[in-house]
Parts: C-alpha cells; sequence; structure tokens
C-alpha cells in the first residue's frame, strides 16, 4: 500500500503494565502480537474469529477459534477479560454491542473488562479512507513495533462512544486514561 492511501497517524508508546488478576482471562481478539498473553501466560485464553492470527500469536495462552458475537462459554466463566486494539476492527456499532453483551454475560458479577482501543473521530475531508496507528509497545520485558488499521468508520469511536456501550450492556466505569488517540478504559460488571 503506498503512503498517500492511508492517513498515518504519530507513533504512540504504550507501557502495558501488570495488572491483578483472578483465574482465567479472558481476551477478545487475542491473535497477532498476543499482547495480553505476553503479559499473562497460561492464565490467558486467547479467543479470535481468525485461526492465522492465533497461529501468529507467541505460545503460553490456550488459543480458540471463536466470534466474540457469540460466545460459547457458560454465564459467570471469567473474573476478568481484555480487549486489547481489537473493538475497533468491528465494523458495525451493532457488532460492538454483541460483543459488550457477550463479555457482560460471561462475566462474574463484579467482574473487570480491561480495554485499549483507539480514539477515532472526525474523518478529515483530505484524509484517505484508511489510517493506520504505529505502536511501540512494551510488555513483560519485550518490545514491539506494529501498527493497527483500519477503514474511517461513519460513527466516532471515541471514549464516550465507548463508555455508552458500557453503560448500555450495564458496565460501570472504573477508570479510564486516553493519550491523543489511545484509551484504556477499565469497566465492571455490576
Amino acid at each position: 500500500m503506498e503512503e498517500n492511501q492511508y492517513y498515518l497517524f504519530d507513533e504512540m508508546e504504550i507501557v502495558l503494565v501488570d495488572f491483578k488478576t483472578d483465574g482465567f482471562i479472558l481476551d477478545i481478539g487475542g491473535g497477532g502480537e498476543g499482547i495480553i498473553g505476553r503479559l499473562k501466560g497460561r492464565d490467558v485464553i486467547a479467543i479470535d474469529i481468525r485461526r492465522d492470527e492465533l497461529m501468529e500469536a507467541p505460545a503460553g495462552p490456550l488459543k480458540i477459534v471463536m466470534d466474540a458475537r457469540d460466545l460459547t462459554f457458560p454465564d459467570d466463566s471469567f473474573n476478568q477479560s481484555t480487549a486489547f486494539f481489537s473493538l475497533m476492527y468491528l465494523k458495525t456499532r451493532e457488532d460492538q454491542l454483541q460483543v459488550f453483551q457477550e463479555i457482560h454475560r460471561v462475566l462474574k458479577p463484579g467482574g473487570s473488562l480491561y480495554i485499549w482501543d483507539l480514539v477515532i473521530s472526525g474523518h478529515p475531508a483530505t484524509a484517505p479512507d484508511i489510517y493506520i496507528v504505529p505502536l511501540w509497545i512494551r510488555v513483560a520485558g519485550d518490545e514491539i513495533r506494529t501498527g493497527y488499521g483500519n477503514r474511517w468508520k461513519a460513527d466516532d469511536r471515541s471514549s464516550s462512544y465507548y463508555l455508552a456501550l458500557a453503560e448500555e450492556t450495564g458496565f460501570r466505569q472504573v477508570k479510564m486514561e486516553s493519550d491523543r488517540h489511545i484509551m484504556h478504559l477499565v469497566l465492571e460488571k455490576v
């Protein structure tokens, strides 16, 4: 892809700090770089709709091909779930709502959902239809340079957008941090 065919954001650095967990962690979209799996290893059940993405991820987590819109786990199965730059790939608000509902269903009461994702809003009139965000991720002694990109969506994918989805599905906000076009949310099932 030629440079004039995409909008390139400034590179962002993410230092992923370990967080307290209890039991297995359901990692939504855990393929590719497998960031949560690198951090938490065998405590992670990484799901991804794409087998090739799971095969690319480092060893450690249990890897399962599964659609996050239709999780096959029983209700109240996990204390924690994560979504590391995976929600951005869901095409519609309806898809995202389904994922939030499914995560809410499989989390135990008081369970936590950790989200790291892009804040994408206002497609610049002169920008191409595709954007890319280069990232420098430091996790568990590893330094990973990667990038995530997608087509601009019709709706703004701001932190308030995700908080509205959270509220609609029965989560409450515990923590929110943002830095330019990157956000980190911690939500709790109520």
